[in-house]
């Protein structure tokens, strides 16, 4: 049996995750479960799967979670420590689908033992690449990428011979308001921004596909996860989702990865990984799609792809300062204190008053998010005030 533990697990990935392991119980055992407050969800997917441990983050909420696992035999608890605890378990294989960079440290845990991590938490990455991978390597983990696209590109890139690649595109459906007026998007509310049109997410990823920063971000974290430099990667807008990204090769051939837009299928891959497992997913339909459509994006609606393009070619500190920027002025957004337009401006103003060296460890990384934070919560304070 592989022994999987999932980090993140009632949100949006963690519960693909779990449909996936809870279809097949002879194959999987679970060590440990970690959720963030939802003391209610997380108590009933460790009971549904026999985990060791569930954990939950908001230490409050542990009373909670103690209750209904009473009488269980399964073991639980609360605080960052905690989850950090839980990832360091010893799993075969370690989904990381905390979102944002409370994410980090829990990965970092999980890296250090060995073992596959299944990346789908990118503002990690974002953050701290160096560091990461450093790590990863270190301790010989396989960092497994969750993302659509870059699991895509994982499918499609000939690794073996990384001179024979000219470009790795990635993919965007350009969001809810791919044609709305620039003028018009100041009004967008947080109920129309995360309702994206083709996949099933959490609030905080959808706003970034809102404003296409998720994108920028996977640049970003491309540049980590593959043997390319920062002119090698692309962006195209293809609105159905059906191609997820693609790796064009020096002799013209491109190779796409295709699927119908569901995470279980890179979640699956990852978990099955270097073989293939049966997902309930549906199945894709060509003819029934019967187009695929592509456009360049549009940088003047979309200025976050063109912050986070200039954070990727600067590199050093400025990833990060670009992930912890956008947490805060999404996080703001989403609590009604800055209209859509705002929150790409209180990530350049950012970018603009802070650059330091760059990170060259955890704490380092930890730093510099924590002041970036700061001076972008100064400048929603402004906004609001």
């Amino acid at each position: 049996m592989k022994r999987v533990t999932i980090l993140g697990a009632t949100g949006s990935v963690g519960s693909s995750t779990l449909d996936l392991v809870e279809r097949d119980p002879e194959r999987f055992e679970v060590l440990a479960l970690t959720a963030n407050g939802d003391a209610q969800k997380l108590a009933a997917a460790a009971i549904r799967t026999n985990a060791r441990l569930a954990v939950v983050a908001d230490e409050s909420r542990l009373p909670e979670l103690r209750e209904r696992l009473a009488g269980t035999g399964i073991a639980c608890a609360g605080g960052a420590d905690a989850v950090c605890e839980a990832a360091r378990m010893g799993a075969d294989w370690t989904m990381a689908a905390i979102v944002g960079i409370a994410g980090l440290k829990p990965v970092m845990a999980a890296l250090e033992c060995g073992g596959t991590v299944a990346l789908a938490n990118k503002e990690s990455l974002v953050s701290a690449g160096t560091v990461m991978t450093a790590a990863a390597r270190a301790h010989g983990t396989a960092l497994l990428p969750v993302d659509s696209e870059h699991n895509a590109v994982f499918q499609c890139l000939d690794r073996t011979a990384p001179r024979s690649v000219r470009r790795i595109i990635l993919t965007a459906s350009g969001g809810p308001f791919r044609e709305t007026p620039i003028e018009a998007m100041r009004a967008i509310t947080p109920a129309q921004a995360v309702a994206h049109p083709n996949w099933s997410m959490g609030a905080k990823i959808s706003v970034d596909s809102a404003t296409m920063m998720n994108k920028g971000l996977e640049l970003i974290e491309a540049l980590h996860l593959f043997p390319v430099r920062p002119d090698q990667l692309d962006v195209l807008v293809h609105r159905q989702s059906v191609i997820h990204s693609m790796v064009e090769y020096v002799d013209g051939s491109v190779l796409a990865q295709l699927g119908s837009p569901d995470m279980r299928i890179p979640v699956a891959h990852t978990l099955a990984w270097p073989e293939r497992m049966e997902t309930p997913c549906e199945r894709l339909d060509l003819v029934a799609i019967g187009r695929l459509d592509f456009a360049a994006p549009d940088l003047e609606r979309f200025p976050a792809l063109g912050l986070a393009r200039a954070a990727l070619e600067a590199g050093g500190a400025r990833p990060a300062i670009l992930n912890a920027a956008n947490e805060v002025a999404v996080a703001a957004f989403l609590s009604g204190g800055l209209n859509f337009l705002e929150i790409a401006a209180i990530v350049a103003d950012t970018l603009a008053r802070y650059d330091p060296a760059a990170p060259e460890s955890l704490d380092a990384v930890l730093a510099i998010d924590a002041e970036a934070r700061r001076i972008a919560g100064e400048r929603v304070k402004d906004c609001v005030s």
